[in-house]
């Protein structure tokens, strides 16, 4: 017998070639990688007053990769070399997050961008800048590959892992920022240069954030393994 696809809300990106005209913008991957998994990807319009409706509909949430979280708001200038991210964005995910705060039985898994605004969100600080004390800093540009230290025990990441074929893969990685602190997070993993790769809640069934591309890496463990995990904490919430 079939099982019935469940909606996974997705979080697309904004932007705003003309001023004024903001557009809402979608990598297929993500999408690809939710249906391969076993849901349905629905974009997510980021309109603050839809949240408890939005919550409602979908039974998991993907937070996408993007620019750089604007960082006034969690008491932090924004670095000069920052590209930051659409305002109404921010605003948005912002309090998505918050509301998800009383939601915890909602998997989340944040990509990128999504996982640095899960630190921010739990009082975590970001390193807005990378190459001013990270000499490797061009080994996470550019879709660059390289490996994962995987934390001991037992956690979303570890079993997504298992499951998907090794404690060990290279990753797919593309940011010039990176957490810092994740404030009530756990730190789940880190490249081997010490940079957090990934956080989660262990209070919660599914609250996975990473600082890789899993839509965009190959590796069945680190890539397609945290969408099908993502699925299958949202068929059983």
């Amino acid at each position: 017998m079939t099982q019935t696809r469940i909606i996974i809300g997705v979080l697309p990106d904004l932007a705003e070639p003309r001023p004024g005209s903001p557009r809402m913008e979608c990598a297929m991957a993500y999408a690809d990688a939710i249906v391969r998994a076993g849901g349905v990807p629905v974009v997510l319009p980021p309109v603050v007053e839809l949240i408890p409706s939005q919550l409602e509909l979908c039974r998991g949430v993907v937070l996408t990769g993007g620019d750089d979280p604007r960082t006034e708001m969690f008491g932090e200038p924004t670095h000069s070399m920052a590209k930051p991210m659409h305002s109404r964005r921010q605003e948005y995910e912002v309090a998505l997050l918050r509301a998800l705060e009383s939601r915890p039985d909602v998997p989340v898994l944040g990509v990128c961008l999504g996982m640095q605004l899960m630190a921010l969100c739990a009082g975590g600080r970001l390193n807005q800048h990378m190459p001013d004390d990270v000499p490797t800093a061009a080994d996470h540009a550019g879709n660059a590959q390289h490996p994962l230290r995987i934390e001991a025990g037992d956690h979303a990441l570890s079993r997504c892992m298992a499951d998907g074929g090794g404690q060990s893969c290279p990753v797919t990685s593309h940011h010039r920022q990176a957490v810092r602190d994740a404030g009530r997070l756990r730190v789940v993993a880190r490249a081997p240069d010490g940079v957090i790769e990934a956080i989660d809640d262990p209070a919660r069934p599914f609250y996975l954030g990473v600082q890789w591309h899993p839509e965009r890496t190959a590796h069945a463990g680190a890539g397609l393994a945290l969408f099908e995990a993502l699925v299958a904490a949202a068929r059983g919430a």
